[in-house]
């Protein structure tokens, strides 16, 4: 039995799903401890700040994060050397772009004293120093997934994750900080694991000197394309954020509302996340063999795996909306439960739709087809951002807002499957059959 134990612990994806796990919980942790500890306008604050932050994030390492992984998932180290100092270099190359226009916005929008969400002027005060503090770390990150070190990961978000958890256990209590206080602290936190990461380094800055001009264009080609998926799923995602936080009337009492399903929904999406950090490298390779039966097998057995996993999990989100809507925000919502547990029954739908989504970006990244990935989400999310704004601006409805994403991820589906289908040669039955497969694996191991 302890044998048994041993095997399940160290297999790679209970080790990503296990990292996934801890991850969520403290952010869900560090979630609950700002909803109580801020009033609902400065939470929406918040809420927008992060949320931009997150999606500038995704601009930044969407050009090198799934090129780092797709060309470090060989075993050659001097060529992994160089693939990370590449990657460094054009991180930071991005953080002086980013940092100067958005200085420049701000000491723009200041002198004009241009009325304008708080949030809005917190991501553009504060970021150029995120930017800079989480580059190390984050760049580490996207290492360690190529080669599939999420014992790495774990430390890293536990140092940066955990720290900023202990410090909201402290101001909740004890020290009552406002939310400039939180921001710094929060920058504070993304500061001490890139520190570490570069000691370590683990983040390329040392390895800079090995980057080539040949390396730099090899992951700019690659990159542009994945890019600009990231920056559109992190768009499908945050632009109904965005969007609500720009509306006179919903403003950022709307953003904080909003924040509690959709963080709710982020949950349910943790085996998505772990499942996916391992599957792209194990297509990668098989691809980089020129092996597409085996990139098939690996989409048909992910996909249909974590669709069944999905669908019990939805119901359960559905059964449970409003005790778990009141857990998330805690009293100071609870005039708002029923419109936020609609709102979470909405999403849960969507989440069953997630898994062949994203499973079908994934393997065209996979097979070199990054440009097909990019038109597919690049479709989806301007007509979600077409429908967001219909929904915010004409129906002032959060509920339609839900609806709008529901429905454009449906129809990113269609898409991304009839691209994959033409490279591969897709048999739509054998995504629930594969994926029924494995529970029947899982059950021998078990056996074992």
């Amino acid at each position: 039995m302890l044998s048994v134990l041993k095997k399940i612990i160290y297999e790679k994806n209970v080790l990503s799903l296990s990292t996934s796990v801890i991850g969520a919980i403290l952010g869900l942790a560090s979630f609950m401890l700002l909803t109580r500890g801020l009033e609902k306008e400065l939470f929406g604050d918040w809420v927008l700040f992060t949320t931009l932050a997150t999606f500038f994030d995704q601009l930044r390492f969407g050009l090198t994060s799934t090129a780092l992984v797709r060309f470090s998932s060989g075993t050659d180290e001097e060529q992994n050397r160089i693939y990370l100092g590449t990657s460094f270099k054009i991180g930071i190359i991005l953080v002086g772009i980013l940092s100067a226009i958005l200085i420049i916005s701000y000491l723009f929008i200041t002198h004009l004293n241009t009325k304008i969400n708080n949030g809005y002027l917190l991501f553009l005060k504060y970021y150029p120093i995120l930017a800079l503090f989480n580059l190390s770390w984050n760049n580490a990150t996207s290492y360690f997934q190529a080669k599939q070190k999420f014992k790495e990961i774990l430390i890293i978000k536990i140092f940066s994750s955990g720290s900023f958890v202990l410090f909201l256990i402290g101001n909740n209590l004890y020290f009552k900080f406002q939310l400039t206080t939180i921001v710094f602290v929060f920058l504070l936190t993304n500061f001490i694991p890139s520190i570490w990461a570069a000691a370590k380094k683990w983040d390329g800055l040392f390895f800079i000197r090995k980057s080539t001009r040949y390396s730099t264009k090899e992951m700019l080609n690659f990159g542009r394309f994945s890019m600009g998926t990231l920056i559109g799923s992190s768009l499908l995602k945050s632009a109904d954020t965005i969007i609500i936080g720009l509306s006179p009337i919903l403003g950022s009492i709307g953003v904080a509302k909003y924040a509690i399903p959709l963080k709710l929904t982020d949950l349910l999406g943790i085996p998505l996340r772990s499942f996916t950090i391992t599957a792209f490298p194990k297509m990668a390779q098989k691809s980089l063999k020129n092996d597409l039966e085996g990139v098939k097998k690996i989409f048909y057995e992910y996909s249909g795996t974590i669709t069944f996993l999905f669908i019990p999990m939805a119901i359960f989100g559905i059964i449970f909306a409003e005790p778990f809507v009141l857990f998330l925000g805690g009293n100071e919502f609870r005039d708002s439960i029923p419109l936020l547990a609609t709102i979470f029954r909405i999403f849960a739908l969507y989440s069953i739709l997630l898994p062949i989504d994203r499973f079908t970006g994934i393997a065209l990244d996979s097979i070199n087809r990054p440009h097909l990935n990019f038109y597919k989400v690049i479709v989806m999310t301007l007509a979600n951002i077409i429908g967001d704004v219909i929904a915010v601006f004409f129906f002032k409805s959060l509920e339609a807002v839900a609806l709008v994403t529901v429905a454009f991820t449906f129809i990113g589906i269609l898409i991304g499957y009839q691209y994959l289908n033409k490279e591969l040669h897709l048999k739509f039955k054998f995504i629930f059959s594969n994926g029924w497969q494995f529970f029947k694996k899982i059950y021998e191991f078990m056996k074992v």
